[in-house]
């Protein structure tokens, strides 16, 4: 899938309730180091209901757009991918347990190895990881060994929130998407697996985990849907 090199770059950040982080965020994303590629800022609010609505209309230099009710994640990135116009498409949470500072790291294969798609890993690499719950590292390994085992892939993190894609990677399988929450992580990977010839590179990243206390939204049903989805997406779809 050999084609020109990027010359610009679209972050998706969908968003919900996340008014105190996401200027921070923002304001990291605007600073990062991308190779030199154009940015373009597009962010999906999900029908918050805190502040994040009236803090996105002051910030400048992005494009945002909102849901007419609360869908999930998954609805809205790929409402973000619809949107994005950029070479590259890079996914950014808002809740800065993922740090922009590691782009480079998720972009070099673009331009190193002609990759198509770039996952991240919070289990390999030299990055901070802060020290978080122990079950949920578990369930992470579970659900990765087992979306491998259908695949054929040998990812270390499934669950990454960091994925970035070829604009013509993301555009090909965008419409086939159709999970609305979490299960849009396991069902990315299941649509990339299914793209014959794919370049695929992981890469190590820095993580700082949330506590529920600090507004952690994943939960153990979350989890079990994962089993289902990752079944539906590589076996049934």
């Amino acid at each position: 899938m050999k084609d020109k090199k990027p010359t610009s770059i679209s972050i998706v950040i969908p968003v919900y309730n996340e008014e105190k982080t996401l200027p921070i965020l923002i304001d990291a994303v605007k600073k990062s180091n991308t190779f030199g590629l154009k940015k373009e800022i597009v962010v999906i609010d999900d029908r918050s209901s805190d502040g994040t609505l009236e803090v996105l209309k002051k910030i400048k230099g992005i494009v945002f757009y909102t849901h007419e009710k609360n869908a999930g994640k998954g609805a809205s990135l790929r409402t973000g991918f619809a949107k994005a116009t950029g070479d590259i498409i890079l996914v950014q949470d808002a809740d800065l347990e993922y740090t922009p500072e590691d782009f480079p790291r998720i972009l070099e294969p673009f331009f190193k190895y002609d990759a198509d798609a770039v996952i991240g890993t919070r289990f390999r690499g030299d990055g901070a990881r802060r020290v978080i719950y122990f079950t949920h590292e578990i369930a992470n390994h579970a659900l990765t060994f087992y979306s491998n085992l259908l695949t054929n892939l040998n990812l270390t993190d499934m669950e990454c929130g960091y994925k970035a894609f070829k604009k013509e990677i993301i555009d090909q399988i965008t419409p086939k998407l159709v999970s609305n929450r979490f299960g849009i992580e396991p069902e990315l990977i299941a649509r990339l697996a299914q793209i014959k010839g794919i370049i695929l590179y992981e890469v190590g990243i820095s993580y700082h985990g949330r506590t529920y206390e600090e507004g952690k939204k994943i939960g153990i049903m979350d989890g079990l849907k994962a089993i289902y989805e990752i079944t539906k997406f590589n076996l049934f779809s």
